[in-house]
């Protein structure tokens, strides 16, 4: 790891966005939808322009229903050469059904705070970083890009406020295991810009060369304010949900990742471009429908409803 604390932040050029919609925007839904809406999901998520998508997540049938067609999901579109693929893993046998279904990337799940940690994976976080380490170098051997995203990273429904310093000392047990990339996610949408800021500045600190990932939910409206200042501080890829769907299943409470079509509009607007060449109003679209499969009344993000704008007049 390379250290340079005092190397001010330094925005990215372009953002990359990761389409989460498939796994957690739907893990959390009451209704389950069958593996060719999901498939259809994903297909209609690439015909927008996005690329690097969360597909399903590897877990236990009997904890995340939502999830228990994993392998005909990622059947049905992995041949597709858009598709940059990825997989949720929380433990070793997700793991080897990930590499063994043909994800092209995992990210595995390091809980920063002990009491989501056990109700989530069964493990406290200590368990779940040397879980990682494992995970790590079995997806190197099978040639699968690996990542780790730290849940709860800015708090926790069970233990309340996680302080950086813990997350920053969860983050140091998830660099030893050489990520390609380093997440962090607002699991229950409890973070403002500051806590973004200063987690960023520590993890920048810790390691300036891993590619670092964010990851917010919006339940109590923070979430895009939060995006903007993850990138501000150098973040250089967000996660966002079509439409505005999901949650957390184990964190009480815990609404809708940001939906992708109101952050590209927020990235557009603020003169920030993407990696690939995305439609927001295609994506805005797609969330329509995507809700309406699901049985919601409307999709929680707002731009399906008020409509793009013109590019503001500095």
């Amino acid at each position: 790891m390379t250290t340079h604390p005092s190397t001010p932040p330094t925005a990215p050029a372009s953002v990359e966005i990761v389409e989460v919609a498939p796994r957690d925007g739907l893990q959390n839904e009451k209704r389950v939808l069958p593996t060719e809406v999901k498939a259809e999901l994903i297909r209609r998520s690439l015909d927008a322009g996005l690329r690097r998508i969360e597909v399903t997540a590897f877990a236990r049938p009997d904890r995340v229903p939502q999830m228990a067609d994993a392998e005909d999901v990622l059947a049905a579109v992995r041949d597709d050469e858009r598709l940059q693929s990825i997989g949720l893993v929380l433990n070793r046998r997700g793991l080897d059904r990930a590499v063994a279904a043909g994800c092209r990337e995992v990210t595995a799940v390091v809980v920063a705070s002990d009491g989501l940690a056990l109700r989530n994976q069964g493990a406290d976080t200590a368990a779940q970083i040397a879980a990682w380490h494992d995970m790590a170098d079995a997806a190197r051997d099978a040639g699968v890009r690996a990542s780790v995203i730290i849940a709860a990273a800015f708090g926790c429904p069970f233990d309340g406020a996680v302080p950086v310093a813990r997350v920053l000392e969860v983050a140091k047990g998830c660099l030893d295991g050489g990520p390609d990339e380093l997440a962090i996610a607002d699991t229950i949408g409890v973070g403002v810009p500051r806590q973004v800021t200063a987690l960023v500045a520590g993890l920048r600190a810790l390691d300036a060369d891993v590619p670092l990932r964010a990851h917010f939910h919006n339940t109590r409206n923070t979430g895009y304010a939060n995006a903007l200042a993850a990138v501000e501080a150098g973040v250089g890829v967000l996660d966002a949900s079509t439409g505005g769907i999901g949650g957390c299943p184990f964190a009480p409470g815990a609404t809708g990742n940001i939906a992708t079509e109101d952050l590209l509009y927020l990235l557009r607007q603020s003169g920030i471009a993407t990696t690939s060449a995305i439609d927001a109003e295609t994506v805005a679209g797609t969330g329509t429908w995507i809700s309406e499969q699901l049985g919601l009344p409307q999709a929680p993000a707002m731009l399906g409803r008020a409509g793009g704008f013109a590019a503001p007049v500095l």
